[in-house]
């Protein structure tokens, strides 16, 4: 099997490999992909270095088309990569080719963004003396990825680090590099000049950390896990570098008494479960006044019933596979903590057997947990959600803010006033109403409050105030 390289000064490396391998089918191997070395890394980091003169002067046009070929591609070859994607994330080839497509619009936007780049003319306030405001590169910048957006993800990174004028080193989670590889790829061809994207694949403890250890990493923007976000910004305060931070969530969606059944069931169903639960977006505390609470569990576990887990490459599947052994893990060790806890196991959380060997698990939902449980603390990361009944708004509104994250939260509500209220009370930085929680347009920004994030909103225009940085210019006339 051909093994897919390291992109490190123009030049693919690379001959040590591990395998990719799908979740919907262990015995299918998506690929072969080279592990980088901390060598591998500090070569990747003076080329970007090296690189990075030359692309921030370059012209718009250049930067557009570039951006422009990448979109047209992706798009493209969205059936291909999409299938690519659920093959090595699990999740069903609609999410998989609807996630490229998102690729492809978000590089298509900032191929957009580098001919709309503007600063401002002031006056001074002392006589004859002009003001110009500008933003520039920031230059070399750290991409570190997770695992569960495969394409998206790198895309609004990638994409934003270009546009405005830096140089790269990317580290994709390891578990899904083919996507990133791919995209790389197509970079590359699209005609982006050597050393300006550097593509360094392998272990977190060992390239991350190699990023992290280095001064000529100027800026790095990391998604993944709390703990491994935190180690990002202590690295990051070390070197007096930026840092952006995407990190955990538990996000709460709240129903009233006055919202639309169907509506509701399907919101909650779609943000606790789809895409296996794995969406740092997803809803796993659904917080029902008492109200509606016994229709709502009543109606959610009928829907339950008709959604479909399996192979996420079969037609009809609603819900694909966990995306490893050690995931499933943490998932059943949580419904096991929900169970000990008090809280009941109203439908699912099963290990499931499907014609191929992967990591199934039907939904699970609880009912009567409490907000102090560790299953409506912790964020599980899977297709395990638990109901908390409550009095009546003001109380819901208290528990969803309840909670140390702050990224995604919804309502399900008929009332104006209480949507008008809960958008403005709401403690998270993106706010839906009878919509699910997990769910973002490409063009506007993405990113939390308390826990969950750190520095600036990724996606659309904000994303020039992480990967620029402001200069002030005075003239005498």
């Amino acid at each position: 099997m051909t093994i897919h390289q390291n992109l490190i000064a123009g030049e693919w490396v690379g001959s040590e490999a591990i395998k990719n391998v799908n979740p919907s089918n262990t015995d299918d191997v998506v690929g072969e992909y080279a592990r980088a070395s901390a060598e591998d890394t500090r070569a990747a980091i003076a080329a970007a270095k090296a690189a990075f003169p030359a692309w921030s002067r370059s012209g718009i046009l250049e930067r557009h088309a570039i951006l422009r070929k990448t979109a047209d591609e992706i798009i493209a070859r969205k059936d291909e990569l999409g299938r690519l994607l659920s093959r090595e994330e699990g999740k069903t080839l609609a999410e998989g080719i609807g996630e490229t497509v998102r690729a492809g619009q978000i590089f298509d936007f900032f191929a957009g963004e580098c001919l709309r780049l503007a600063g401002e003319t002031l006056p001074s306030v002392r006589p004859n003396i002009g003001v110009e405001i500008t933003r520039e590169p920031v230059g070399v910048v750290g991409i570190i990825t997770p695992w569960n957006f495969p394409i998206a993800i790198p895309a609004w990174k990638i994409a934003p680090a270009l546009c405005y004028g830096n140089t790269v080193v990317f580290k994709p989670a390891e578990l899904v590099p083919g996507c990133s590889w791919a995209i790389v790829d197509i970079l590359v061809r699209a005609g982006l000049p050597k050393g300006v994207l550097n593509l360094v694949m392998g272990k977190g403890s060992v390239v991350g950390q190699t990023m992290l250890d280095s001064p000529d990493v100027h800026a790095i923007t990391f998604t993944g896990s709390t703990g491994t976000g935190k180690r990002v910004a202590a690295a990051s305060v070390e070197h007096n570098r930026k840092y952006q931070l995407e990190m955990g969530g538990k996000n709460p969606f709240v129903v009233l008494d006055d919202a639309d059944l169907t509506v509701a069931v399907e919101a909650a169903v779609n943000s606790a479960f789809f895409s296996t639960g794995q969406r740092c977006t997803a809803s796993s505390r659904v917080i029902v006044t008492e109200g509606i609470h016994d229709r709502f569990v009543a109606a959610v576990g009928e829907r339950l019933k008709s959604v479909v887990v399996d192979d996420a490459l079969k037609a009809g599947t609603h819900i694909g596979p966990v995306v490893d052994q050690s995931q499933l893990k943490q998932d059943t060790d949580y419904i096991e903590i929900g169970r000990q806890e008090g809280a009941k196991l109203a439908f699912g959380g099963e290990l499931l057997k499907r014609d191929t060997p992967g990591f199934y698990l039907s939904p699970a939902l609880f009912t009567e947990a409490t907000n102090d449980m560790r299953i409506s603390r912790e964020e599980i990361f899977g297709p395990v959600a638990a109901v908390i009944r409550v009095k009546d708004y003001e109380e819901a509104l208290a528990v969803a803010n309840d909670t140390p994250f702050g990224l995604s939260s919804g309502i399900a509500t008929t009332s104006l006033k209480h949507a008008t209220h809960f958008k403005r009370n709401a403690e998270a930085g993106m706010v839906m109403v009878n919509l699910p929680t997990a769910g973002v347009d490409f063009h506007v920004p993405f990113g939390g409050r308390k826990g969950s994030s750190y520095g600036s909103r990724e996606q659309g225009k904000y994303a020039n105030e992480f990967y620029t940085t402001v200069k002030t210019a005075y003239t005498l006339a």
